[in-house]
């Protein structure tokens, strides 16, 4: 029997030996990933590595590569010609942004009719025309004319059955719920105050002014505060940090101002009462002390922390900050120019198909790219090197930085892997 075994390997073809050989090593490159993918969900888990890894990212910062040193001491003046250059550059690009901030003005000028107009809608000031109310959808293309006169019969009967309401109700604190950013910051307690929340406004500082601008938040009489509008200021600049100037990105918020809001007795929601038993030592008896103390809620969007003059923040305030600035950001970008969308959910549809056809595609041709990409004449690995350093900009580490941390960046690369996919 061993002789017969022994022949039948010999009259394998060697083509199915190779064969045989390849589908092992597979299999142990699989085996290797698999212990990879379980190391980095190890070291994902534990504070300690983490807080290494940490360290050692923030050692990396402002350790040179070495290799500007090495150059000759002609090859360093030119580089130096080259980066007073990229100053002069950093400048023109603030002046820049500084005009297209005049042209922000100068366009919210013109939307703002549309907005007031948006906002007589909302609180009912205005009804709009049967043309004004005509709207297409795709999906109506496809009915028949009895569908559609049956949904019409539906839909009279359903309000014919409800009362009439007035304007579109809810309609901000519907947009805040749609949006993850935003509804994050939203509490139970913070719904029937924002209920009566009638418009937000964004107003850009005059021209010759310093870069700012306002979000006003506009009320109808309620019973939680007597203001009728809130606001929240951000103070912007557009010109390169003369110590940094190779920083320079674009406008960025350096501070924010809010507003003090007049709640009305017992309605403040941004405070809370709490009760304490206190056991004295001696005698032994108990007391209940009553303490306020902070509570969570939108409203405290309009309590930022201050910005000492010095600049110089602890690291909670400067996340709190940066949150802040984010939210502040998105909402005069995004939500007051297409809060219909928001609160629709059409605009955040838009976004998640965005994401989807992203993740699907990298789903379904991750195999093929990665054979492929290297025959691909079209293939650029510097797409996949700059996308990998937009996510490790969060830690301010430059090319350079990461060269001279080469030798543990295979472990990093499994941990930003696992970080991809969480997020």
């Amino acid at each position: 029997m061993a002789d017969l075994d022994n022949k039948e390997q010999a009259e394998l073809d060697p083509a199915d030996m190779e064969d045989v050989e390849e589908v092992e090593e597979e299999e142990t490159g699989e085996d290797v990933n698999s212990k990879a993918r379980q190391l980095t969900v190890q070291m994902m888990q534990n504070p300690q590595i983490l807080a290494a890894l940490q360290e050692r990212l923030d050692g990396l910062v402002g350790s040179p590569s070495g290799y500007m040193e090495s150059l000759p001491k002609v090859v360093k003046r030119r580089v130096n010609a080259l980066k007073n250059l990229q100053v002069k550059c950093a400048h023109i690009e603030a002046k820049f942004y500084e005009e297209v901030h005049e042209l922000e003005r100068k366009y919210a000028a013109l939307y703002q009719p549309l907005f007031d107009k948006r906002s007589d809608i909302i609180k009912a000031v205005y009804e709009p025309t049967d043309e004004e109310c005509e709207w297409k959808q795709e999906e109506e293309e496809e009915l028949t004319e009895e569908m559609k006169e049956k949904a019409k019969l539906e839909e009279e009967k359903k309000d014919e059955e409800k009362e009439d309401p007035k304007g579109i109700p809810e309609f901000w604190l519907t947009v805040f719920k749609n949006v993850d950013l935003l509804s994050e910051m939203l509490q139970e307690h913070d719904e029937p105050i924002l209920k009566h929340l009638q418009d937000i406004k964004v107003k850009f500082s005059d021209a010759g002014q310093p870069m700012s601008f306002t979000l006003e938040f506009h009320f109808e009489p309620n019973d939680f505060f007597t203001n009728t509008v809130l606001t929240k200021t951000y103070k912007m600049r557009s010109e390169p940090d003369e110590s940094d100037p190779f920083s320079f990105d674009g406008p960025e918020i350096m501070g924010c101002t809010g507003c003090t809001i007049d709640w009305t007795k017992g309605k403040n929601v941004t405070l809370k009462t709490i009760k304490k038993k206190q056991k004295h030592k001696g005698r032994g008896t108990v007391r209940t002390v009553t303490k306020t103390v902070p509570n969570d809620s939108f409203f405290n969007f309009f309590t930022p922390p201050e910005v000492p003059e010095s600049g110089e923040l602890d690291e909670d305030s400067e996340a709190v900050l940066a949150a802040d600035f984010e939210i502040g950001h998105f909402i005069r970008e995004r939500i007051v120019p297409r809060a219909v969308l928001y609160f629709t959910g059409e605009a955040i549809e838009d976004d998640d198909d965005d994401y989807d056809e992203e993740g699907e595609e990298a789903d379904d041709e991750e195999g093929e790219e990665e054979a492929d990409e290297e025959n691909d004449p079209s293939y650029d690995p510097k797409v996949r090197i700059q996308s990998c350093f937009r996510l490790i900009s969060t830690y301010r580490i430059n090319t350079e930085q990461w060269i001279s941390g080469r030798v543990w960046l295979r472990g990093v690369g499994y941990i930003l892997f696992m970080l991809t996919i969480l997020c």
